[in-house]
């Protein structure tokens, strides 16, 4: 160390090394396993990290197997905006919002279900294993805890490309899982169990409804807020870096102001990236187009895989297992992993089929449904247990809300709380491997090949985060009324609920085009002076979105 140095914290700075080598390590496995039909990113980064954890196990003579200490805060504030936002920035806007009621449907009402189902459950079952002093308010807070769905391991698993319907559905419905879990999760913690009433309840709902409805607009809003500054600014005449700069600090921050008003702010980046997209993406110069839509992947990309290789390395720690060992028989340890895993399937089922059922009935036309009524056909059925099937896998939320509820700052010494911890970890890993490594084979093997499209994506740089051209996925073909070019609609995907053509989505285009662009810019709204962004010389469809 020089002279004039600082001291260095080299535990710190060994720890911080070890993850970047190992970063390193996942980027250059994951692309020699890209054609693999079984593995992906996150499975890979979740195998490393074991790996790594039984390694530093070793070397610490079976005391501990990691450098870094689970924390909920470096999980829900530094780890998942980043990941959320770029999943809202790179959404297909068209799929996602013609979809968007079934949806909410799926992520608010049938997280409602899911809770409830496990929650009795485990009131049921689990009360009956002998583990501990649990309470109500324990039993509840398991029922949000294995409610919120893997929405990360979701982005590895589906392709969009492929499958654009199963992609924004499965993953639109996570994004609002995951909020919904975690609001429940908060009410369950602050809740009077003991003064329980039908007006409480009530209040419940109203609070809920609220917390979704200012979140989503908090989201909104600073994605118009980040437009119009952009467009009346335009930073891009003296400083591409401060129009990207803008774009990240302010997308971050609409996160960070729904945490400090104890809103969603999974909810409220989701939404902001989705708008950032829609109008502020449009307002910047060509270079920081690019810019920001390969920062913002590669941002998330990164943090998935710390994410991942995080939970690997934690779930070998001693200390819980230890606790857990000495207390209870391997049996029992089963028992309860089991007996959880068993009232996921149940809870996912509860909703998943009924809710489907459900919204064909608001369905005019036969294309639009889900049918359970016709399971004759093979793909109706096919779809639903695909949307099933994807959405078993439970991650760091379940970890993160876990180590809240059982666990002071990492570290438990209450038997009861400790193998909660460790079923909570056991689920998560073979929930993740198990489901996550056999779904893309499942769709492979049940969806036959001539409904996949495997064309690939034009190699030119799109007109908007993702590309412009929806690219068919079935066939049979329609014409879309608002642009009048033939596009290929998929036969029997309609059943995924497909809007009717002049649905909800046909009128905002028509505000969207008289109203909100000419304020807030986007594709072919932006005014045109020296030097100001312009659209490539590329044929683009007018109002066609992703």
């Amino acid at each position: 160390m020089g002279l004039g140095d600082p001291p260095a914290d080299y535990g710190s700075i060994a720890a911080v090394g070890l993850f970047v080598a190992l970063i390193c390590v996942c980027i250059v496995v994951g692309h020699l396993l890209e054609e693999s039909r079984w593995m992906n990113e996150s499975i890979t980064a979740l195998i490393i990290g074991l790996g790594t954890g039984g390694v530093i196990l070793m070397v610490s003579s079976w005391k501990h197997s990691r450098i870094l200490v689970f924390s909920e805060d470096l999980f829900f504030i530094y780890l998942l905006p980043p990941i959320i936002f770029n999943a809202g920035f790179q959404v297909k806007k068209k799929q996602f919002f013609r979809n968007f009621m079934t949806i909410t449907l799926f992520g608010a009402i049938g997280t409602l279900i899911s809770f409830s189902v496990i929650s009795l459950g485990s009131l049921g079952l689990i009360s009956r294993l002998n583990i501990g002093s649990l309470d109500l308010g324990d039993y509840l807070a398991l029922g949000a805890i294995f409610s919120a769905t893997d929405s990360v391991c979701t982005l590895q698993v589906l392709n969009q490309d492929e499958t654009p319907f199963l992609y924004s559905l499965v993953f639109g419905e996570g994004v609002v899982n995951d909020a919904t879990s975690v609001v429940l999760f908060n009410a369950m913690q602050n809740f009077d169990l003991a003064n329980f009433s039908s007006v409480k309840f009530l209040q419940f709902i109203g609070n809920f409804l609220y917390l979704f409805a200012t979140s989503t607009f908090l989201g909104v809003a600073a994605g118009l807020l980040s437009a119009y500054i952009i467009k009346k600014l335009y930073f891009g005449r003296h400083s591409t870096d401060r129009e990207v700069s803008i774009m990240m600090l302010m997308a971050y921050l609409s996160y960070m102001l729904a945490e400090l008003l104890d809103l969603s702010g999974i909810l409220t980046v989701f939404f902001c990236g989705i708008v950032m997209s829609h109008y502020t993406w449009h307002n910047v110069t060509e270079s920081s187009r690019v810019t920001t839509k390969h920062a913002f992947a590669t941002l998330s990309f990164i943090a998935e895989t710390f994410l991942f290789l995080y939970v690997g390395m934690d779930a070998l720690d001693m200390e819980k297992w230890k606790i857990v060992s000495e207390t209870y028989s391997p049996m029992k340890s089963i028992a309860l992993s089991a007996t959880i895993l068993f009232l996921v399937l149940v809870a996912r089922a509860a909703f998943v089929f009924p809710l489907s059922f459900l919204a064909n009935l608001t369905k005019k036309t036969e294309e639009g449904k889900i049918s359970i009524k016709q399971q004759v056909t093979y793909m109706m059925w096919v779809i639903q247990v695909i949307i099933w099937w994807a959405g078993l896998m439970r991650g760091a939320v379940s970890i993160a809300l876990a180590y809240n509820k059982f666990t002071r700052s990492g570290h438990t010494q209450l038997p009861s709380n400790a193998i909660m911890i460790t079923s909570t970890i056991t689920v998560v890993l073979f929930s993740t491997m198990v489901f996550g490594l056999l779904t893309k084979p499942l769709i492979r093997l049940l969806v036959p090949a001539r409904y996949l499209n495997r064309e690939s994506s034009a190699l030119s740089d799109p007109p908007s985060p993702k590309s412009f051209l929806d690219p068919p996925i079935l066939n049979g073909s329609e014409v879309d009324p608002e642009i009048g070019v033939g596009i290929r609609r998929p036969t029997s995907l309609r059943l995924l609920l497909a809007s009717p053509t002049r649905s909800v989505h046909h009128y905002w285009r028509k505000f969207d085009n008289a109203f909100m662009r000419p304020m807030f810019g986007g594709r072919g709204f932006v005014p045109f002076v020296p030097g100001s962004p312009t659209e490539r010389s590329v044929p683009l469809l007018q109002g066609n979105e992703n």
